[in-house]
């Protein structure tokens, strides 16, 4: 059994190849702050998932660690992927969105991160009328990506996982898909 993780900036079309190539192959799809959700309704800590952020930092990480154990337990009988972020971008830098802690209970085969120019970023986050997502410009996208690639690498060193960079350029769809479909087969 495999346990894949799948990441990509927003506007990278990460959750877009994932839907399609989840059509084409048998992996169970997990998203990382559902299970967390998932995990804190069932404590009583929490009613919805905006709620999370507001618990305090010590609870977060615990019920971060034990998502990544359940997790680990699904993939222990089929194939997983994994929906999360590699890093996140807030107004005080770059956090880890896959801390020691969680890395140690998850422990991946595979971190895939999907990439696309930050010109096709940019259009695909303005066109997307369903999010509301602030401004970046062109090379604050690029160093959000520089940044994930640096993290996974970190993540990889510590569980022994492998790293892949998945390009999804516009009109590209079936291609990248592909990609995917022959990268988890």
């Amino acid at each position: 059994m495999k346990l894949v993780v799948l990441t990509g900036i927003p506007g990278s079309g990460s959750t877009t190849i994932l839907k399609k190539t989840l059509e084409e192959v048998d992996y169970l799809h997990l998203n990382y702050g559902d299970i967390m959700t998932e995990i804190a309704v069932e404590k009583g800590l929490v009613e919805n998932r905006d709620e999370l952020r507001k618990l305090p930092a010590d609870t977060q990480k615990e019920i971060q660690k034990e998502a990544g154990l359940r997790i680990k337990e699904k993939s222990e009988s089929e194939n997983v992927i994994v929906d999360t972020h590699c890093t996140i971008s807030t107004p005080a830098g770059f956090l880890p969105g896959l801390p020691k802690w969680v890395l140690e209970g998850l422990n991946p085969d595979t971190f895939i991160l999907v990439e696309a120019h930050p010109d096709e970023i940019m259009v695909r986050r303005m066109s997307d009328e369903t999010r509301q997502r602030d401004a970046e410009k062109a090379k604050d996208i690029q160093l959000h990506q520089e940044m994930n690639r640096a993290a996974a690498m970190a993540y990889a060193t510590l569980t022994g996982a492998t790293v892949k960079i998945i390009n999804n350029h516009d009109n590209h769809l079936p291609s990248t898909v592909r990609k995917m479909v022959e990268l988890l087969k």
